[in-house]
């Protein structure tokens, strides 16, 4: 019988699995290349872009990627076409400065109540990577939001559902959403769908990211930082991960940068 690790211990078919040598070899922290969910003072983070990017190279990580609000979400103080082409001049001069290291310009988009995005898709394709996640609307039926947030999901510039189920633990219950049918549609789309790391998210939640991987669809780990302290919850979405028997195949981040990139779904 293999040794069972820890996090693997619910009595969810990990002892049959030690007997028949069939446990998985668990995602590491040591795995991730980069966090592709984080904010900067540009919306509502704390820490300037150039304060984020070194603290991730200083980590170790290979590319950052800075996903910055959407105005829609009035509150966050989201970018306009303006504000982007400026933030995105900042990140081509320091990315100059810090090579081989990567600042990846991408966004979180909201998904608006009618399932559109934040953004049209003349902004969306200047972004290398494109989180889109709901913020609003949460009492809508569990045919509606499926609805919504699957049509998001096939939206070609979309690479990733950010904090797929929207707890906020001990805050706010998870809205009424089908995650089977989630999960469908990121396997049919090529869309990577979230562990969160943030400790009030945790989300996707662990029993999820195993019916996820166990379905075949990719899974992004990011600690969706807005300091550079909370890049180190990393760590906290990486337990999640370990708990829902993730790999280091599963998961995009582990990827080197090119072989990341390469594995978005295609774009028009």
């Amino acid at each position: 019988m293999d040794w069972i690790p820890p996090e693997l211990r619910e009595d969810r078919g990990e002892i049959d699995a030690a007997r028949e040598h069939r446990l998985p070899t668990l995602v590491d922290v040591a795995d991730v290349k980069g966090d592709l969910h984080t904010h900067t003072s540009w919306t509502d983070g704390r820490d300037p872009l150039a304060d984020m990017a070194r603290r991730a190279k200083a980590k170790g990580y290979a590319y950052l990627a800075v996903t910055d609000h959407s105005p829609g979400l009035g509150m966050t103080n989201g970018l306009s076409a303006e504000r982007i082409a400026a933030r995105i001049a900042e990140a081509a001069k320091l990315n100059a400065e810090l090579a081989p290291f990567r600042i990846i310009v991408g966004t979180e988009v909201d998904i608006r109540a009618n399932g559109k995005l934040d953004y049209p898709d003349e902004i969306l394709a200047r972004f290398d990577v494109v989180s889109a996640s709901v913020h609003s609307s949460f009492a809508q039926s569990r045919e509606q939001m499926t609805a919504r947030i699957t049509g998001a999901m096939r939206h070609p510039f979309v690479t990733a559902l950010s904090h797929p189920t929207g707890r906020l633990l001990e805050k706010r219950e998870p809205y009424a959403v089908d995650l089977d049918a989630v999960i469908a549609a990121a396997i049919e789309t090529g869309t990577w769908i979230e562990v969160n790391g943030g400790p009030e998210r945790l989300d996707l939640p662990d029993t999820w990211i195993r019916k996820a991987v166990d379905r075949g669809a990719t899974v992004v780990v990011d600690s969706d930082a807005h300091a550079m302290e909370e890049l180190e919850w990393m760590e906290l979405g990486i337990a999640t991960a370990r708990r829902g028997w993730a790999t280091a195949a599963s998961v995009a981040n582990t990827r080197p940068l090119d072989a990341m990139l390469a594995s978005r779904k295609r774009r028009p």
